[in-house]
């Protein structure tokens, strides 16, 4: 028998999966062995062997030598060969290191400039058009490089420049999307600076494609023409495509300043294509065939738009290179200038299944803008819409990866993109689907844009489709053509429709209404009405109609102040929590209170002004109610910590205070400064003797955890511990490898650490000076920072990556290696680190923000966005509830605040199934013995253990009484046990013939789970208890006082119960995906509630009984099983959808005034919701199976699944309350740049008086 042939697994790709399909063929004629076909063909063994390894595709005449033995169809397995190579070749190529010279579809950015060459005469002449002019725009066809020559050329020269007045104080570039004026208005605000900003806006035609709203067309316009105003600092230069240029003569101040300045792209010469085609590949030190330049030259030369194929034709031949040489042979087998495009997409395309190509097509066609009398244009889509556009996400994502390794569509953080136009007019099965479906598409981008509008506007009737519109829609979109809709876009058309039909009926009503009136009243008025009365009535009218456009228009800047506060939440959150306060103040619509309570969850605190240079170092001191800051300014300020303000200022340093720190008992402060160190007492603010160095400059201080050590760095090769109570120089070490860092103390202070800049890390023995261990970190360390538990040390190093390193063992144990600094991290980007008091989370501070790390998990979990330039020092407040964070640029010391979403209280030590009273003041828990243990939720104390049979019995359910005197709990025998809670001792037992595994909810309990599960709930007075039985389908009534039963209500499998308040409704959550509101006076349902896309997981009152919250447990669904929903209990009608969960729900908890609703999920957060606004009011951590607010609602009490109750503080400040709270954080108004660039006018009042 022949050797055994090694495992293969044919999912790893279409070679392997050939090789598996071989070896079946061979296993399915008898298992010959590859000697015995040697003999039978011309092929040897090995050879024949190799066939199936799943190594390489092997030949065809090799395959069909292979199969002929085997006695397979030759006919058949030639085919099932092509379709192997056809798969193989558009797999990505395999990682050889190589870096590709050629970008394919996708344009040239900045970082592209050493690869981007034949436009350097276009550069030159386009740079110094827009030095000339404040306003320029770059004209060109699709495909002629106009956002290449943006990003690859202009930007660069730009930074090239090295006179301070011609290098830009910053550059944005943006593209204008849907709504432009919106999104990018604060793009237009200059940064402080010598130079100008600059303004790129590339694919200007957006603003006539995507952008629907000619409001926002012309304001967007309009704001890019200040720019033109004298004194502006602004310089904007805009790309459009030729077709679109005609549009832009619509505009007349827009066409006199194209008019003025303006280029023109047209296509390389033969040189310039040379150089486009070669030098990239030159400085790869690759080779290209001269034919193959030759052949490339003529296949482009003259045809417009041609630059994308090229790039991509030569990408492909690239990927086919033998060697290091480019071929003619590669670039034809690629499909050349013209093919290579189709040829890529064909295989990509015809290699999917048939859902994987229907969704495909789908996709790709909500990529694309049909064009009315212009070319069709790519348009951005969210990855949200697209994701709704398949079976499931999972589904989708696979299909736009598949595409995205192919370089056919380019995935950003929130948007998918077509990789280039090129791809329209190249592949001629797109093309044809735009043909084919064009009229439809253009409809459809219609409904998608208003759609969005909707949700924007949190479903305002006010944007849904009426009249002509919506007779179109409906017309268009018949019910076999809304497989083509996502969930929201359904919704949208479907309430436009039900809005349209009650409107109509309404109408109908007031017409006969109106007709009785006026025929009974038509001769009284005709009597009544003089000159007078008329006149009189004429002018109210019109004052009438004056004072409400003045409303609407106050409305509708509350509106867009708020939208645009939305979008500048995360970029600049300062001017985002300024404008939604205008809002407020222009008009208190429901976006303007949203925008305002949104700006109110932001983390930061305080602006602490006051500083005239950069802040180096910050400190807390130990009881956290004052503030340390040194400054380049030669100052040491105080603060207090709760209200911002200064408490005293400390001068007459000779020089920079580069480091402050306070001796652990607090009554020192230590200041380093030129070249000595400055002992403060607190008590009287008084100097004692400084400690002189002989190193000249002191630049990092701490103090031992003890307070016997205070280390002193200079920052270069030594390292002073000195005794801060007399002033005695303890020890010096000499740190012979180099400059180093911050120095940080372990906390039993027997080591001290510090990096170096040859990529070690030192730990000196605190009582010897000697070394204990070096870290070896193989790069330039700038940062160290020990842990408060002192298992880790954080080391930062100068590329912009944070490791963690064991100090005990001197190894890094992974987590977060390789971190990188956020946003566009750089050599030297890290400037600070800090690790709170329970060292579960690191601070790691860049230029301009801050990011929070999880220890456990090395993940990010919040970024805090600075503004203030490069965050130099970073500090925790002792209880880990405030952060702050200094700027070595002159700028504001920022306080933020880190309390939000932590517990008040928490009582561990808890076992299995829990429940807490409505009133949220007792909780109960089994013990693990089959008791129960109720405890007081304000103490943490137990009250009563409710004892119990534990074989018997085996507690699992509980479920309290509305007046918490009864506790219910279920057992796996069948019975329901009613408990006094006053004595500890049984009531009633109720036998319900099941087996109980879950008593008030059961939301993760299928059918199959178990043979009968059981849900229950109180009646509002605590006489009735509803037990629902799975394996019976129905649901029981029971009288608690007699333990009778009352009547029994059919029903599907039950998920959850709920009574109304008033004792007459009782809500059931079926595994059909329904809720029945059940009449019990009657015993019928009243109203059934459909729509949910699973399993009902909960249901809740709300305390009147007007509201009903419900939730689904289709984990599957990518949004509406994440979806609350908030039904009118007497019409039955959906009042709300509240998302924001990214898993199912738990449980659901109104507060007693119903102003607010608790959601838990499985996705580790609580959120509270804001009912009038629909929206996030505040976002808890915790994974939480049961939860009640107290009676005032200023707590929650959770059980969370690592059986603890935590107690939160939900008490959420009004919207006055929250403005004052913003203005203090603040401490600015609206500038005069950003009045003009949002406001139409000056506002009479400060947004924020200072």
């Amino acid at each position: 028998m022949g050797r055994r042939e090694s495992p293969l697994d044919p999912e790893a790709g279409p070679v392997q999966r050939f090789a598996h399909q071989l070896r079946t063929l061979r296993q399915e004629s008898g298992g010959i062995t590859y000697r015995a076909m040697a003999e039978r063909v011309e092929y040897s063994a090995p050879t024949l062997s190799e066939a199936a390894a799943g190594e390489r595709l092997p030949s065809l005449p090799v395959v069909l030598a292979y199969v002929a033995v085997c006695g397979g169809d030759l006919e058949e397995w030639e085919r099932r060969w092509r379709q192997a190579a056809l798969e193989e070749a558009a797999q990505p190529p395999r990682d050889d290191g190589a870096v590709a010279p050629y970008r394919g579809l996708a344009r040239f950015e900045p970082g592209d400039r050493d690869r981007f060459f034949g436009r350097d005469r276009l550069v030159g002449e386009l740079a110094e058009l827009a030095k000339q002019h404040r306003f320029a725009g770059l004209v060109g066809t699709s495909g002629s490089g106009k956002s290449s020559l943006l990003r690859a050329g202009l930007i660069p020269a730009l930074q090239d420049q090295t006179s301070p007045t011609a290098r830009p104080a910053t550059i944005r570039i943006l593209t204008p999307g849907a709504n432009p004026a919106t999104a990018h208005a604060h793009a237009l605000i200059p940064m402080k600076g010598d130079g100008d900003t600059w303004v790129v806006v590339d694919q200007f035609e957006e603003v006539f494609t995507l952008c629907q709203d000619p409001v926002q067309r012309k304001m967007f316009i309009d704001l890019l023409l200040t720019a033109l105003q004298p004194g502006s600092r602004v310089r904007v230069v805009i790309a459009v495509r030729a077709d679109f240029y005609g549009h832009c003569a619509d505009h007349r101040d827009l066409a006199d300043a194209l008019r003025a300045a303006n280029l023109l792209v047209g296509p390389m010469n033969a040189e310039e294509l040379r150089e486009a085609i070669v030098k990239p590949a030159m400085a790869e030190g690759l080779n290209i065939e001269r034919a193959l330049t030759a052949r490339i030259i003529a296949d482009v030369d003259g045809q417009p738009g041609a630059l994308p194929m090229m790039s991509h034709a030569l990408f492909e031949t690239w990927r086919r290179r033998r060697g290091r040489t480019l071929s003619l042979k590669a670039y034809e087998a690629a499909g050349g200038v013209h093919g290579a495009i189709a040829d890529t997409a064909e295989q990509v395309y015809t290699h999917l299944s048939p859902g994987q190509a229907t969704l495909a097509r789908r996709l790709l066609l909500r990529l694309i803008a049909p064009g009315e009398g212009a070319q069709d244009t790519r348009r951005p889509a969210h990855r949200a819409e697209l994701a709704d556009c398949g079976p499931g996400p999972a589904d989708t994502a696979l299909v736009l990866d598949q595409l995205a390794r192919a370089r056919l569509v380019t995935l950003h953080d929130d948007t998918v993109d077509l990789a280039h136009e090129a791809l329209i007019t190249s592949w001629p099965r797109l093309h044809t689907w735009i043909e084919e479906d064009r009229e439809l598409l253009r409809h459809h981008r219609a409904l998608t844009e208003a759609t969005t509008s909707w949700g924007r506007l949190d479903r305002d009737p006010g944007a849904l489709y009426r009249g002509t519109r919506l007779a179109t829609a409906e017309e268009t979109f018949t019910p076999e053509r809304q497989t083509h809709l996502t969930e929201l876009e359904r919704c949208f058309l479907t309430t436009s429709l039900e809005t349209r039909d009650h409107e109509h009926r309404q109408a109908a009503r007031t017409t006969r209404h109106l007709r009785t009136l006026v025929a009974a009243l038509s001769a009284l008025v005709v009597l009544a009405l003089s000159a007078t009365a008329l006149a009189y009535s004429q002018r109210q009218s019109a004052l009438t109609a004056q004072s409400e456009a003045v409303a609407a228009q106050r409305e509708a800047l509350s509106r867009q102040l708020a939208a645009q506060s939305v979008a500048l939440l995360d970029s600049d959150p300062d001017l985002a929590s300024l404008l939604a306060i205008q809002a407020y103040r222009t008009n208190p619509t429901r976006e303007a209170t949203t925008s305002v309570y949104a700006a109110g969850a932001l983390p930061l605190k305080n602006h602490l002004n006051g500083h005239t240079k950069g802040v180096m170092s910050v400190a807390f001191s130990p009881d956290g109610k004052t503030l340390a800051t040194g400054s380049t300014d030669r100052t040491i300020r105080l603060w207090d910590t709760a209200t911002g303000t200064k408490r005293t200022t400390i001068t007459n340093h000779a020089g920079a205070v580069d480091s402050v720190a306070f001796s652990p008992d607090g009554k020192l402060l230590a200041a380093g400064s030129s070249g000595r160190v400055q002992l403060w007492d607190i008590a009287t603010k008084k100097a004692r003797a400084p400690l002189t160095s002989r190193t000249g400059k002191f630049l990092s201080l701490a103090f031992s955890p003890a307070g016997e050590f205070l280390a002193a760095g200079d920052g270069k090769d030594t390292l002073e511990l000195w005794d801060p109570a007399t002033g005695h120089l303890q020890t010096r070490i000499t740190v012979q490898a180099g400059q180093y860092g911050p120095v940080t103390f372990s906390p039993d202070g027997r080591t001290v650490a510090t990096g170096t800049n040859e990529g070690t890390v030192h730990l000196w023995n605190t009582a010897t000076g000697e070394s204990r261990k070096t870290l070896a970190i193989n790069n330039d360390v700038i940062m160290v920072a020990y842990s408060p538990k002192g298992d880790t040390i954080a080391v930062g190093t100068n590329d912009g990556m944070v490791q963690l390193w064991d100090p005990r063992t001197g190894t890094s144990d992974g987590r977060m290696t390789g971190l990188r600094t956020p946003a566009l991290a750089t050599a030297g980007d890290l400037s600070s680190l800090a690790f709170s008091s329970d060292g579960v989370t690191l601070a790691v501070g860049s230029s301009g923000r801050v990011q929070l790390w999880d220890i456990a998990t090395g993940k990010a979990r919040q970024t805090l966005v600075t503004r203030t330039g490069t965050v130099s020092s970073l500090a925790f407040s002792p209880d880990g509830t405030t952060l702050a964070s200094g700027s070595a640029e002159q700028g504001p010391v920022l306080l933020w605040n880190l309390a939000t979403g932590h517990p008040r209280k928490t009582i561990t030590s808890l076992y299995g199934d829990s429940a807490v009273s409505p009133d949220g003041t007792l909780f109960a828990s089994g013990d693990g013995e089959g008791n129960v243990e109720v405890r007081d939720v304000p103490a943490g104390m137990i009250k009563v253990i409710l004892k119990a049979n534990r074989d018997q019995d085996a507690l699992v359910p509980l479920a309290f009484s509305p007046d918490h005197g009864t506790l219910a709990t279920g057992s796996y025998d069948g019975a329901v046990k009613l408990w006094d809670l006053a004595t500890g001792k049984t009531r009633k037992t109720i036998g319900t013939g099941g087996k109980i595994v879950a008593l008030a909810t059961a939301r993760d309990i299928t059918q199959s789970d178990v043979e009968s599960a059981v849900s229950a709930a109180y009646s509002a007075d605590g006489t009735t208890l509803a037990i629902s039985s799975n394996h019976k389908h129905s649901v029981t009534l029971w009288d608690t006082e007699t333990g009778k039963r009352l009547t029994t209500l059919t029903a599907n499998a039950v998920t959850s119960l709920a009574f109304s308040p008033d004792g007459t409704t009782l809500a059931a959550g079926y595994y059909d995906g329904t809720v029945t509101l059940w009449a019990l006076t009657t015993g019928k349902p009243r109203t059934r509630l459909p729509g949910h896309t699973g399993a009902v997981a909960t249901v809740a009152f709300s305390p009147d009984g007007t509201t009903l919250a419900t939730s689904n447990m289709n984990t599957a669904s990518a949004g509406s099983g994440h979806t609350v929903w908030i039904w009118d209990t007497a019409t039955g009608r959906t009042l709300a959808t509240l998302t924001g969960h990214t898993q199912h729900m738990t449980s659901m908890a109104f507060t007693t005034n119903g102003r607010t609703l608790a959601t838990s999920s499985a996705d580790g957060t609580i959120r509270l919701w804001d009912l009038a606004t629909r929206h996030t009011r505040a976002i808890l951590t915790d994974e939480v199976t049961s939860m009640a607010f107290t009676p005032d609602g200023r707590a929650l009490v959770a059980h969370n699944k690592n059986a603890s109750i935590q107690l939160w503080d939900t008490a959420l400040p009004g919207v006055t309350e929250t403005i004052n709270n913003l203005c203090k954080a603040i401490h600015r108004d609206l500038t005069n740049e950003e009045q003009t660039a949002y406001l139409p006018h000056k506002p009479a009042h400060p947004t924020c008086p200072t």
